[in-house]
This record gives structure tokens, C-alpha cells and sequence, in this order.
């Protein structure tokens, strides 16, 4: 299975998928102005991922802004890594927060209420 590896832009973040580590990273901003578009190849390759290795699974996230349809997709991510953690995969979420920005570490600490598989919100360094 080869990697999956987005270029951040203006509007979208990057994405960096390796199944040889099992390290999942998605980071800058996001609010493209077609969400399914950019996200449903990250999910395909997410589901073949799950679906074909057994690699313990890390998502390290460093979003400092998502609108509502990139949070709608995140979510999606999240609920699928989710139910491999059911099946017995080891997965481990990594948020990284401004500690500066009460709103993003508000939404975080939402989402992590949402999920029972290991979920750490952290501090990103300045």
C-alpha cells in the first residue's frame, strides 16, 4: 500500500498517511471549498488502510482552524478509526491545541468525550 501525501494549501491541510508506520497526520487549516473532494480520497485510503494491515494506528492532528464540513469529516475519520479500536486495533489519537485558543481546546475536548479509544489533547509549542 503506498502513502498518501497532500500538500497544504491555502484552504486545505496537509495530509500524510504512512501505512509502514502506522502514523496518520493531518494539520494547518481547513476549509476547502469542496469538502467531499478533498476528503473522500482521504477516507478510501483510510477504509483500504483499516481494511488490508494491522499496524497499531496513530492520527496526529494539528488543525488550528476546520470549518463544519472539514469538522464533519474528521469526525468520519474519527468514528472509523473508532470502530478498529473495537475490533482490537491498537489506535491512539494526538490533538494538538493552541493553549492560547479556548474555542479549539472546547471543540477538542468535545470530540474527545465522543470517542472511548485513547484520545490526547496537547499543548502544540509556539
Amino acid at each position: 500500500m503506498q502513502k498518501l501525501e497532500i500538500d497544504q494549501t491555502k484552504s486545505t491541510p496537509f495530509v500524510n498517511l504512512n501505512p509502514d508506520t502506522g502514523l496518520l497526520e493531518i494539520g494547518g487549516e481547513s476549509y476547502p471549498e469542496n469538502s467531499k473532494e478533498f476528503f473522500d480520497p482521504v477516507l478510501e485510503w483510510i477504509e483500504q488502510f483499516l481494511s488490508s494491515e494491522d499496524t497499531e494506528v496513530t492520527l496526529r492532528v494539528t488543525l488550528s482552524y476546520m470549518n463544519t464540513s472539514s469538522t464533519k469529516y474528521i469526525i468520519e475519520i474519527l468514528d472509523r478509526l473508532e470502530q478498529a479500536n473495537e475490533k482490537g486495533r491498537p489506535v491512539t489519537i494526538e490533538w494538538y491545541c493552541d493553549g492560547d485558543n479556548d474555542r479549539e481546546l472546547d471543540t477538542v475536548e468535545e470530540l474527545k468525550e465522543d470517542f472511548s479509544m485513547p484520545f490526547e489533547v496537547k499543548i502544540r509549542e509556539a
